[in-house]
């Protein structure tokens, strides 16, 4: 939530964003990583269970960082949503790949998948909080 000064709500910074985006982003990182998990574990396909799982922490993700992160932007505009979905289905391609590149490039070992869905994950939120704050989320 944005701080009050004398009744009315304070922009929030772009440092409280980015501290706000990491904690709803390591939320939705948990989402999107146990779902992912799940699904590999009952022999889903793994693009396929990389897809789902992206697709459930970015809902969460939308929900959450439009409440807490992003406060100082108007809600509900139908370009915010169209943006936001634009946006993600991008990142969504950029995930799935990088996770699926990183897979053929790792050597098999113990952390294989979990190290690739890290390195698919972290480019993903860097682009994410970047497109949101100037675009998406834009006051």
């Amino acid at each position: 939530m944005a701080a009050e000064v004398g009744g009315v709500h304070a922009k929030p910074g772009l440092v409280q964003q980015l501290v706000r985006f990491v904690l709803v982003g390591g939320f939705c990182a948990l989402v999107d990583f146990g779902i992912y998990w799940l699904l590999l574990e009952t022999g889903l396909w793994v693009h396929a269970a990389k897809a789902v799982s992206f697709i459930a922490g970015t809902t969460t993700a939308y929900f959450l960082n439009r409440r807490f992160t992003f406060t100082d932007a108007s809600t509900g505009r139908a370009t915010q949503v169209g943006g936001f979905a634009i946006l993600y289905t991008t990142t969504f391609f950029v995930n799935v790949g990088t996770n699926a590149l990183m897979l053929a490039l790792l050597p098999e070992f113990t952390l294989e998948y979990a190290v690739a869905w890290a390195v698919a994950q972290g480019l993903a939120t860097a682009i994410n909080f970047v497109m949101l704050r100037t675009v998406v989320f834009k006051a």
